[in-house]
């Protein structure tokens, strides 16, 4: 079950401007009047307990809280500073508590961006471009125009002081307004992100614009998607960043695209725990769970029907969508804008021939048909894996540069990047597949910073390399990636200082003194390699990338018995192929984390060389998937790299048909060998799936993805004999 990690808190239920467009006033749920005006004390306190109940009890890294309304400037500053307070004391000492706040900036001032600034609150402000384009729908109750002082708030926010709250500008959409006029008007504002939002609506109520074009949503984003590449691509626009990720396998970033399952719950004035705010546009009372703060948990939240319906991935689209060439890039759309009074949310999204359009637009744009030396060479593969992560890294650097503590450890890691010797253990670090996903998950500035404090450390100590670097210690298990864990008593400041041989750790209970390529040390816990092998890694912080859930950090016993069953595991693979080790179509993990008893073995999502093993996963069982999982891993790797067909059309689905079924013969040479007919079945789906794609058109495949046919056809042939 995913895990809430994200909270909109509504804090104020009015609003100060009349946008005809809101679905909170404008739409089916007329709830808001009813609701207390501002929210109390007391639910601010009970909201916050609840949370930090849920966020202990599932050791949250952290979680966003997202100030809201209505308008949540409206509460006034000395209220806001209440509010903020009250949720950093009781949330800080259980995880870190990333605020966010999402307004129409025509209140931002002095004395609420002082408050802002004090708590560290990201700030997103809804602006839909030019005065023409942004007037429109966002006037104000008197009927004015409210775009100079949305303007005037933005100028101030972007102010020395307070440019790093900055997060962006949410932009709904309207096809009657020139496309390239409204994004040239909001990226002259240099805001880090933009949000093109569709316009809330159903089958019941279908947006406007549909008798202009089939398609006029996708056309007109398309449209700005030109303009941001022929700009080089100046800022995060997350819905082109979410659809460029998944073309290649990677994970979407938004909820109104891709399969994510949500993470989000929200809380009304009176303390009412509902779902995402734009169900209010399907019907009313839509959103509503029967929830309180004051009556129930996040718990309960989370395992509310509604909830779960949003967590089914691709299980919980209608039949039409789960047959889409482009589903990992779509997702079905929003989950509201697949309402119908008729068949609920078993739709398409009433935006479907747009999603279609657009993202097959954005394919066309980005594919590249030419031949990557990575099919053919590991290393060039590893060596295109890095430079993805190097992109997020420097994406991050991007984002978090200016706080003192990222900018230390960004110019220290720099430094040893650049050093001949340095330079290559920078790298193995890097490399570990946990960096990746850490890079997408620790959303706060501090826990970044916290992050690459830790990543710069661990290079530093494998480079024998004298650094001092500090950082805010939010969790008192202070992991470094690849070395192990120190445990401090408390968390807080520390101050980290490498020498040849460890490091030196001053933290708010002392100082530890700590060879970290032993055990001596009562507070610090190596990581092992299993038998020279992969790195046996229990302890990441980011390690929660399988579909299991992972095990708790095991005792020393229970490490020598997992241990010993990857290293029979890899035993039986040296007695029965000894050439597994080189086999070049398997990409090895150089990670292995245990998962929870019954999980068997997977692969990590979006974290390269991570394997996960069940601590009750037997030998044999463990051989077989190393096998199968090492082929879908390279493949994995081969598509977040580069492109194996033109996104959107059979030959992709074909092709993972084909991989699949590959991976099952190879499998098989560790199975029994009396009973063939798993092998048969596996071969013939191999054969079928191989020549539906010598039936396709021959430009569908890249010559990338040709070659890696060309290996697939020379294996099945081998092993047909």
């Amino acid at each position: 079950m995913t895990q809430i990690q994200e909270l909109v808190l509504k804090i104020h239920s009015r609003c100060n401007l009349a946008c005809d467009h809101c679905y909170m006033y404008e739409l089916a749920d007329q709830s808001w009047k009813t609701r207390p005006v501002v929210i109390s004390e007391e639910t601010v306190t009970q909201v916050s307990l609840r949370l930090s109940a849920y966020a202990a009890a599932h050791r949250l890294e952290s979680v966003a809280v997202i100030l809201h309304g209505g308008e949540p400037l409206l509460v006034g500053p000395e209220r806001l500073r209440r509010i903020c307070a009250e949720i950093t004391r009781i949330l800080s000492p259980v995880t870190t508590v990333n605020l966010i706040m999402h307004t129409n900036g025509v209140l931002l001032r002095g004395r609420h961006l002082e408050v802002l600034r004090e708590f560290g609150v990201k700030v997103g402000i809804s602006l839909d471009g030019d005065e023409a384009a942004n007037d429109l729908h966002r006037l104000d109750r008197r009927g004015r125009s409210s775009h100079e002082r949305v303007l005037n708030g933005i100028e101030r926010l972007r102010a020395p002081e307070y440019r790093h709250l900055f997060q962006g500008i949410l932009c709904t959409v309207d096809v009657k307004n020139d496309p390239v006029a409204v994004h040239d008007a909001l990226t002259a504002l240099q805001p880090p992100r933009i949000d093109y939002l569709l316009p809330h609506s159903t089958w019941d109520n279908p947006p406007p614009g549909f008798s202009e074009s089939t398609t006029p949503y996708a056309d007109w984003l398309l449209r700005i998607f030109d303009r941001w590449l022929e700009q080089g691509r100046p800022m995060e626009v997350r819905t082109f960043d979410s659809v460029l990720s998944t073309l290649r396998g990677g994970p979407s970033l938004t909820e109104a695209m891709g399969l994510a399952p949500s993470e989000l719950a929200v809380v009304e004035t009176d303390g009412a725990i509902e779902q995402a705010d734009s169900l209010k546009a399907a019907y009313d009372g839509a959103p509503a769970t029967g929830y309180d703060v004051f009556n129930h948990t996040f718990e309960e939240f989370a395992r509310h029907p509604g909830v779960r319906a949003r967590q089914l991935g691709i299980d919980g689209l209608s039949d039409a969508c789960r047959r889409c060439p482009v589903v990992e890039s779509c997702g079905g759309g929003l989950y509201t804008h697949r309402y119908s009074s008729e068949r609920g949310f078993d739709n398409p999204s009433v935006y479907c021939a747009d999603l279609r359009t657009f993202v097959d637009g954005v394919a066309a744009r980005m594919y590249t048909p030419e031949l990557s030396p990575a099919v053919h060479d590991s290393a060039e593969l590893a060596i295109t894996q890095a430079e993805l992560t190097r992109d997020l890294l420097r994406d991050a650097n991007s984002r978090t540069a200016g706080d003192t503590d990222w900018d230390s450890a960004w110019h220290v890691l720099a430094d040893l990047d650049r050093d001949a010797d340095a330079g290559p253990l920078v790298d193995l670090v890097q490399s570990h597949p946990y960096v990746r996903r850490a890079l997408r998950q620790a959303g706060s500035v501090r826990t970044l910073s916290a992050w690459l404090g830790r990543l710069t450390v661990a290079a530093a100590v494998r480079a024998h390399v004298e650094v001092t670097l500090a950082w805010d210690q939010h969790d008192p298990q202070l992991h470094l990636p690849t070395l192990g864990t120190l445990r401090l008593p408390v968390p807080g400041r520390v101050e980290v200082t490498t020498s040849a041989d460890g490091l030196r750790v001053r933290h708010p209970g002392g100082t530890e003194q700590v060879h970290t390529a032993a055990d001596g040390h009562p507070l610090w816990r190596p990581l092992h390699s299993v038998d020279g092998g992969p790195l046996l890694d229990d302890a990441d912080p980011f390690r929660d990338a399988f579909p299991a859930a992972v095990h708790a950090p095991l005792t020393s016993d229970e490490r020598e018995l997992f241990g010993k069953r990857v290293r029979l595991a890899h035993g039986l693979l040296d007695k029965l192929l000894p050439a597994w080790r080189s086999d070049p179509q398997t990409l090895l993990p150089w990670v292995v984390t245990p998962l929870a008893r019954g999980a068997g073995v997977q692969l990590g999502g979006y974290a390269p060389g991570a394997m996960g093993v069940a601590v009750d996963a037997e030998p044999e069982h463990i051989a077989q998937q190393l096998r199968r999982l090492g082929r879908r891993a390279r493949y994995t790797a081969l598509r977040e790299t580069t492109d194996l067909a033109v996104p959107g059309r059979p030959t992709a689905r074909l092709l993972l048909e084909a991989g699949e079924a590959l991976a099952d013969v190879c499998a098989w040479d560790l199975v029994d060998r009396p009973d063939t007919a798993v092998r048969e079945i596996a071969l013939k789906e191999a054969h079928r799936a191989l020549t539906a794609l010598d039936a396709e058109p021959e430009c569908d495949l890249s010559e990338t993805g040709a070659a890696l046919v060309g290996q697939w056809w020379a294996e099945w042939h081998e092993w047909a004999r």
